[in-house]
């Protein structure tokens, strides 16, 4: 079975648009795939996190995904920082990367700008530590966003220079595995683009009844149709398209048949959009609860992760050991 690694960036909680993006397309692969997740931990030290916000961060992160249905039992979930393994294959293909190529990475001039006090080696390196998360598992797919096609080549180029200086075919040049076009795009409560946490337009997986209900009744709307099966404006268009993911299909008829002859009421369909979201997170933030509440449930879901993706990691790297002419433990 074709090997699949991912990280996932310990950045505050889950909301909706996480779970019909990111979260839905690692439940089925899952199911077809050797899948490794990991929670990049190590990642986050770019930005100087406090160790007790990565910490924590990590378990926040582990119990919200194992909540949406991500089952150890399947995959591989584990905590970057519990497989040393990385830190020794990131030194050996930093010696192979050059200075030019690394300082050409978008994303690290672009970090580069927002905190020009802190441009760090690991900020400048970051790709090579995300390729050697990929490499130790020799995965062959890689789930990513666009705007991470570039760190991709980068390890792809790391795959490739390694084969050539030792004369090996031994690293396979993973393929970036983009999400499907056909995913639920959720949109944000603001009335435009998508649900993000930067745009504070959320509704969070963890979040109860009243916090759900309070965002969702100051959604944006405008005054109404004023002319029978006119088409929607942005703003409300999202509602329905909220509507249509948690909602019954006759619930969607009714607001739809409403909207077509004028008759609509937002504060109706805001308080029954409100409700029908509140009934589709409640057994997901059930469970989050559970899985927060039981530490040792986590370190142990945690641990069994990490000694699984060490083995993984311990093969390869014994390889490469052996390839460039180190001693092998």
């Amino acid at each position: 079975m074709e090997k699949v690694v991912s990280g996932i960036r310990p950045t505050g909680h889950l909301h909706l648009g996480n779970y019909f993006g990111a979260v839905a397309n690692f439940i089925k692969m899952q199911d077809n795939y050797n899948c490794y997740f990991f929670i990049a931990d190590w990642h986050s030290l770019t930005t100087h996190p406090k160790p007790e916000d990565i910490v924590k961060s990590a378990h926040t992160i582990l119990a919200e995904y194992l909540a949406c249905g991500i089952d150890p039992a399947k995959c591989t979930i584990y905590i970057q920082s519990d497989v040393r393994e990385v830190l020794e294959l990131y030194l050996y293909l930093n010696m192979n990367t050059y200075l030019g190529e690394l300082e050409r990475v978008t994303t690290f001039k672009e970090k580069a700008r927002k905190q020009p006090d802190n441009v760090n080696a690991g900020l400048l390196t970051y790709p090579t530590l995300m390729a050697a998360d990929i490499l130790q598992h020799r995965a062959v797919k890689v789930p990513v966003g666009k705007d991470q096609e570039q760190n991709m080549e980068m390890a792809r180029k790391c795959a490739r220079r390694f084969n050539n200086i030792y004369g090996v075919e031994f690293f396979p040049e993973p393929q970036s595995f983009h999400y499907s076009a056909s995913a639920v795009k959720v949109p944000g409560l603001d009335g435009s683009g998508k649900m993000g946490k930067s745009e504070g337009n959320c509704i969070y997986l963890y979040e109860d009844a009243k916090t759900i209900t309070k965002k969702v009744m100051k959604a944006v709307t405008d005054t109404g149709p004023t002319a029978p099966n006119s088409e929607k404006p942005e703003v409300i268009q999202n509602l329905f398209t909220l509507l249509n993911i948690v909602s019954e299909e006759e619930t969607v008829k009714f607001f739809e048949d409403k909207w077509n002859d004028c008759s609509i009421r937002y504060g109706d369909l805001k308080k029954q959009l409100a409700a029908d979201i509140v009934k589709f997170t409640e057994p997901i933030r059930e469970k989050i609860e559970m899985y927060s509440n039981d530490t040792d449930l986590l370190m142990r879901i945690a641990k069994d992760g990490a000694e699984k993706a060490h083995e993984s990691a311990a093969e390869t790297l014994a390889e490469v050991r052996k390839i460039i002419g180190f001693k092998v433990y």
